[in-house]
């Protein structure tokens, strides 16, 4: 039985740390899907509190696993785990039948699943939780309530973490087609052998007052006797879907710049503001000296942003900034998790990407190489990101081998 136990415990805690991971590293992007979910369920009331509401999600998903995987606060993250999916299988099973959300978002951007195979998932780890917490008085704890208690309080913290520094900087990991070192114009090309969307087409014909339905091989097209009806036709194998779809920048005036901007722009500074009036006023001030730096150095400048044409006017006015484009909303905050957001590209490919609080000085003159720089800039990223995970490591470590134990 103890076997049994065990491996219910690690699937938990397996699946609970990486859903609570994936999604708490954009926790903007779980707030957009959270938003979604109020929308069909008609609770728009709740949208002003959707960020607030993701990261106490990815936080309490990313808790219940640490919890169940170092044994600390063992009874807690059991009734956790088992809370959830009570709550989120029957949940799943109304959005498998009717559909109002395409896409879950139970494993954010990093991994796609139907609404069918997650209630079918979460049927299996449903019967984990219950095995779990029928069998509680067996997981005896290696730990003292004090112990235990210190050791939640500080595997709540690190539960938090990812969120605030997808709040505060960006996502840890870009699971998005807009990640640092994709080529747009590449992303949007569709392979000549590419499979196309197969559909099946059902063609409706009368006869004597009865209708049957044929398909395109036995339909009576010789028999003058049978009228024609109706059709339709039926998605049955979709076919290849490049990683971007609708990416498309417009001036104001409605022209298409997207491939001057991409394609003919050797460097292009791309400032992402999905609304111009929401932007923080400190941000503002960053915006300018990025366009003076930008045109200074012969770098090509572009602000996108969804917001009315009245509205760039005004900005423009008060705080000079120009060369605006316009762009879908829900795109932009595809882009970047930010508002704003700034990307560096060469020829069409991202080389660097920040949020407006954190972005870099660069050099733009052309005295110094920009690729140089840019990989120099993720190199540290992803050096303050290990020490991070060895941070993360080493509390793993002190809250399973030193604290005082009792069987």
């Amino acid at each position: 039985m103890r076997t049994i136990l065990n491996i219910c415990r690690f699937l938990l805690a397996a699946t609970f740390i990486f859903s609570g991971f994936v999604k708490g590293i954009d926790p903007l992007g779980t707030a957009y899907k959270l938003h979604d979910y109020f929308i069909a369920f008609g609770m728009e009331w709740l949208n002003p509190a959707t960020t607030v509401f993701a990261v106490l999600l990815c936080a309490a998903e990313l808790l219940i696993g640490l919890l169940l995987l170092f044994g600390a606060g063992m009874r807690l993250g059991v009734l956790g785990a088992l809370i959830f999916m009570l709550v989120f299988t029957p949940l799943t099973l109304y959005l498998a039948i009717a559909n109002p959300v395409s896409d879950c978002g139970c494993f954010g951007d990093a991994i796609k699943l139907t609404n069918w195979q997650t209630f079918f998932k979460n049927i299996v780890f449903l019967v984990a939780a219950i095995v779990l917490f029928v069998n509680r008085d067996e997981l005896r704890t290696r730990h003292t309530a004090l112990w235990s208690f210190v050791a939640t309080i500080v595997l709540a913290v690190v539960a938090v973490l990812p969120s605030v520094h997808g709040l505060l900087r960006l996502p840890a990991i870009d699971f998005r087609p807009y990640h640092i070192g994709a080529n747009i114009p590449d992303a949007m090309r569709v392979p000549d052998d590419a499979p196309a969307d197969v559909y099946r087409t059902t063609l409706i014909y009368e006869k004597d007052g009865q209708t049957q339905e044929f398909d395109e091989t036995n339909y009576p097209w010789q028999d003058s006797t049978w009228v024609f009806v109706d059709s339709r036709s039926e998605l049955v194998e979709r076919g290849y879907t490049p990683p971007i779809g609708n990416f498309a920048l417009h001036s104001p005036s409605g022209d298409d710049l997207t491939d001057s901007l991409l394609n003919r722009c050797d460097y292009l500074l791309l400032v992402v503001a999905k609304r111009l009036e929401d932007m923080p006023q400190r941000s503002i001030g960053l915006l300018k000296q990025l366009q003076s730096q930008a045109l200074q150095g012969g770098v090509a400048f572009a602000c996108a942003t969804a917001s009315p044409i009245d509205v760039m006017e005004r900005t423009t006015q008060q705080h000079g900034i120009e060369h605006f484009v316009q762009a879908d909303e829900t795109l932009l905050k595809t882009i970047v998790r930010a508002n704003p957001g700034i990307l560096l590209l060469h020829r069409g490919t991202i080389i660097g990407k920040w949020h407006w609080r954190v972005m870099p000085k660069l050099d733009l003159s052309g005295q110094q190489s920009i690729d140089a720089q840019c990989l120099k800039l993720q190199l540290q990223h992803r050096n303050h990101l290990l020490v991070g995970l060895l941070f993360v490591l080493l509390i793993g470590v002190l809250v399973l081998c030193y604290p005082p134990r009792r069987w």
